[in-house]
C-alpha cells in the first residue's frame, strides 16, 4: 500500500471511532468536513517516511501517531480559520468548517479533533504499550506550551512577537514532533531526527509567508494577504522577496543535510526536495535555487 493510501485509510478508520454512531449528527458531519478531503498531508507523510526509514518495525503505532498528527493539525486550521484569528471563509478551496456549519459547532469540532488524537495513540497502542507515553508526550509538546503549536497562535496577541520563535512555535514544532514520532513508533531514537524536522518546518513557514504574500486565491485554495490584514510578522515583509526565496532555497538545503544516514534517507531527501518545489508559488518559479 502506498503512503497515501495508508494515511487516509488510517484516518478514516480513526474517524469513524470518533464519530461512531453519528450522534450528534451535525458535529460529526463537521468533523468528516474538516478532515476529508485533506491537503498535501504533509505532517502524517513526514511521520511516516521517518518510521520507514527507521524499518517500519511498529506500523499500527506509525499509523495512529501520523493520525494524530493530521488531526491536530486539522484542528488548528478550523480554529485558525475562526472569526476570532483569521476570519477566513475558505480553506482547501471550500466554505471553512465555521462557514459552513457555524461557529459553534467549528470550535467543537477543533475540539473534539484534539481529544481524538490522543485517543488514537491509546486506542492503536494497545499492542505496543511501551510506546503510548513517548509519543503521547512527543505530539503533545508540538501542539502546547512553551513552544509549540498553541504558543505559536498565542504569539500573534503579543505586541513584541520574535519572528523565530513565532515561526518556530507556530509550524516548525508540528513537524519536529511528526518526525520524532514516526522514530519512536519504529523503535528508533527520535533525537537524531530533531535537526531535521526543525530545518524542515522552519522552511515550511518561510514558504507559507511567500505563498500568502504571492500566491494568488485560487492557487492556495484560501484567503491570501492575512499576515498584513491582520499585522502579524512575516518573513518576507521583515526581510524582502528576493532574500526571502534565498533564504527558503538555503533552507531546503539544510533540511535535507540534516536527514540521517539510514536506508530510508534517500525517499525522505526527495520528498523534502519535491515538497519545497510543490510550495513555490507559481509567481515565483523563475526563482531559481
Amino acid at each position: 500500500m502506498d503512503m497515501q493510501k495508508r494515511i487516509e485509510r488510517a484516518l478514516e478508520t480513526a474517524l469513524k471511532h470518533t464519530t461512531a454512531g453519528g450522534q450528534p449528527p451535525k458535529i460529526a458531519a463537521a468533523l468528516r468536513y474538516a478532515v476529508f478531503p485533506g491537503g498535501a498531508r504533509v505532517r502524517p507523510r513526514l511521520c511516516l517516511a521517518v518510521a520507514m526509514a527507521c524499518g517500519d518495525d511498529n506500523p499500527q503505532a506509525a499509523d495512529a501517531a501520523a493520525t494524530a498528527i493530521e488531526f491536530l493539525h486539522c484542528a488548528s486550521l478550523v480554529h485558525d480559520d475562526m472569526p476570532c484569528f483569521d476570519n477566513a471563509d475558505t480553506r482547501r478551496g471550500k466554505p471553512s468548517v465555521h462557514a459552513a456549519y457555524s461557529e459553534p459547532l467549528a470550535l467543537l469540532a477543533g475540539d473534539a479533533l484534539i481529544i481524538a488524537a490522543f485517543e488514537t495513540i491509546a486506542r492503536e497502542c494497545v499492542a505496543t504499550p511501551h510506546l503510548i507515553a513517548p509519543l503521547t508526550g512527543t505530539v503533545a509538546r508540538a501542539v502546547g506550551m512553551p513552544h509549540g503549536l498553541v504558543a505559536g497562535q498565542a504569539w500573534e496577541s503579543e505586541d513584541d512577537v520574535p519572528l523565530a520563535e513565532y515561526h518556530r512555535a507556530k509550524t516548525a514544532s508540528l513537524f519536529t514532533g511528526a518526525a520524532m514520532a514516526g522514530a519512536i513508533a519504529a523503535g528508533a531514537d527520535p533525537q537524531i531526527w530533531r535537526a531535521m524536522g526543525d530545518r524542515l518546518g522552519a522552511a515550511y513557514q518561510v514558504a507559507d509567508d511567500l505563498r500568502d504574500f504571492a500566491a494568488s486565491a485560487t492557487e492556495l485554495g484560501k484567503p491570501v494577504g492575512q499576515d498584513s490584514l491582520n499585522a502579524r510578522p512575516n518573513a518576507v515583509a521583515a526581510g524582502g522577496l528576493d532574500e526571502t526565496v534565498a533564504r527558503l532555497h538555503d533552507m531546503v538545503s539544510q533540511t535535507v543535510a540534516a536527514v540521517p544516514d539510514c536506508p530510508g534517507a534517500p525517499v525522505l531527501r526527495d520528498l523534502i526536495a519535491g515538497e519545497a518545489k510543490r510550495l513555490m508559488p507559481k509567481s515565483l518559479a523563475s526563482h531559481a535555487a
